[in-house]
């Protein structure tokens, strides 16, 4: 029998004319060419055009292959919000290297462990944080080259520690060095570390292929576009900035930088710029929900938000809306490059009163277009859960947006990838209408009597009542019920008395008698560096009441 050829498989091959590796560093070039004189970066008095930013970038490269950089690198970047840490996010991969932005809310301690477990060749640091670097490069062996960012908007520069500022370091490049976009898109673009509540933090590798699609995944989700003008409200250290460092300039877009995510500069720049897209976690929004009065302001357009990280509260979904903010809400992880869910809009919902429409809202909804699929299903057998809104089971995700995994850790990344899946270790139920509502992590769940109770449900409730800016909900030992529900609370300023009594009568009223806090603890809650509570601290707390 006559083997049978493919017809589609004889001489049609890849070639430079038909294939060319996905890498975000493209997307400069095209802006630069497309809008050469438009402003593509705001920051105080500094105004960068996209062929000025293209240029710097290339400066950057040059300068970094200049002093011996290249493929298999890692340069790491300690900065807030500001041009430099932009530019790092092409000039760096445009080197060949691999971009690792340092959070830097981190102690010295961790940034030690990271800068040696990345094996950082060169390390680009803002002054303000030269006190906390000193000390994590005290007692390296071997120390990467430092250069400084003076940025004049910095209010508190500590000393120099490098070789030299930035600006001169990137004099040593030249505006038009020509770099390659990566043999391989599967080449590493980034490295982030997780923020994990024990052990050292786990380096999250990701590639080209997945930074360009994860990007341009951004722009659909959210609506970026050419005259889009973008608040850095979400730092840029974290997941590369949800990628919207690559996004917003692959849409040709303005970046407005800030150092802080401050209401007193948030309210008055998106006046001032005619902002129209910002992100954060749902503290920033809180944050902007419960400002003093004197210094917000209402503004002639609506600004969309997108939030993550955490299922918004729907209470501050509405008082969003009600001061001109669109609230969009995405989910994701550090391991699938920032969000890869989005909370879609459905025209029906149009016809829904506030609280229901809010309440919709702070699902995390369905797959982004770049993103090949999620499923909720049980963690050891894999089987998926029924769509009744109910069964919980572990959110999985799979596609081209998930990290390729762990840096020197395969036993971490053989686990996370079990079974054919990420597993994302957030339990969740799915919808008859496909949206997916993350109820806990794994680690979160409350089991009081055998009954499962959700923390961000009980959070939820306490979220509305007018008395309360901040809840946490875990976990309390009992002798009797195994574990019962503990609140940690923050009222509101300026809301007058709040009791423990009025708290538990307040839950009675509006969830099951077995979902209401036993033990209610008043106060600020403690935070991770990016900004999430910290339940394990609280659980420890819980522990001893």
């Amino acid at each position: 029998m006559a083997l049978t050829v493919n017809p589609y498989e004889h001489g049609l091959d890849k070639r430079p004319a038909n294939f060319v590796p996905l890498s975000p560093i493209g997307f400069l070039e095209r802006s630069a060419m497309v809008y050469p004189d438009k402003t593509a970066v705001v920051h105080g008095d500094r105004r960068y055009t996209y062929a000025e930013l293209y240029a710097r970038c290339r400066r950057l490269a040059g300068a970094l292959a200049g002093r011996g950089v290249g493929s298999g690198d890692t340069v790491s970047l300690m900065a807030p919000n500001v041009p430099e840490m932009l530019e790092a996010h092409f000039g760096v991969p445009m080197s060949g290297a691999v971009l690792n932005a340092l959070n830097y809310r981190l102690d010295a301690d961790t940034i030690r462990f990271i800068l040696g477990h990345a094996g950082t060749k060169v390390l680009i640091t803002d002054r303000e944080f030269s006190p906390v670097v000193a000390r994590a490069l005290d007692g390296m062996e071997s120390p990467p080259l430092v250069i400084d960012i003076d940025d004049p908007m910095c209010e508190s520069a500590g000393e120099r520690l490098g070789e030299k500022d930035y600006e001169p370091f990137i004099g040593e490049g030249s505006s038009e060095f020509e770099y390659r976009l990566p043999d391989d898109e599967w080449q590493a673009i980034s490295l982030g570390y997780t923020s994990g509540t024990t052990g050292d933090p786990k380096g999250v590798v990701c590639h080209h292929r997945g930074a360009y699609l994860n990007a341009i995944g951004q722009m659909l989700a959210f609506g970026i576009g050419a005259r889009s003008r973008y608040l850095w409200t979400l730092p840029m250290f974290h997941c590369n900035g949800w990628t919207y460092t690559w996004g917003v300039t692959a849409a040709g877009g303005t970046h407005v930088c800030l150092r802080a995510a401050d209401p007193a500069l948030i309210f008055p720049l998106i006046e001032e710029h005619g902002v129209t897209h910002m992100c954060g976690a749902p503290i920033v929004l809180n944050l902007l929900v419960h400002a003093p009065e004197s210094v917000k302001r209402r503004f002639g357009h609506v600004v969309e938000v997108a939030t993550g990280g955490a299922a918004p509260p729907s209470a501050v979904i509405e008082a969003m809306s009600e001061m001109g903010f669109n609230v969009t809400h995405l989910y994701g992880l550090t391991e699938t490059y920032g969000p890869a869910t989005v909370c879609a809009w459905q025209e029906a919902w149009d016809a829904l009163d506030m609280q229901e429409r809010a309440a919709r809202m702070a699902r995390q909804g369905v797959h982004y277009h770049t993103m090949h699929a999620m499923m909720v299903a049980d963690a050891q057998t894999m089987a998926e859960t029924p769509r009744d809104g109910e069964t919980l089971g572990e959110l999985m995700l799979r596609g081209n947006t998930v990290m390729r995994g762990y840096l020197k850790n395969p036993r971490a990344t053989e686990e996370a990838f079990r079974g054919g899946w990420f597993h994302t270790g957030d339990l969740a139920v799915r919808h008859p209408d496909g949206y997916v509502e993350v109820k806990d992590r794994v680690k979160d769940i409350i089991i009081s009597g055998g009954e499962n109770v959700s923390s961000l449900e009980v959070e939820e409730c306490l979220f509305r009542h007018p008395k309360i800016m901040e809840a946490a909900v875990v976990a309390c030992p009992d002798e009797h019920w195994g574990e019962t529900v503990c609140a940690f609370v923050t009222p509101r300023e300026g809301a007058g008395d709040l009791t423990e009594e009025e708290v538990m009568a307040w839950c009675r009223e509006r969830i099951a008698r077995y979902k209401t806090p036993r033990t209610v603890v008043f106060g600020p809650l403690p935070k991770t560096s990016t900004g999430k509570v910290q339940k394990f601290t609280l659980r420890e707390r819980a522990k001893v009441l």
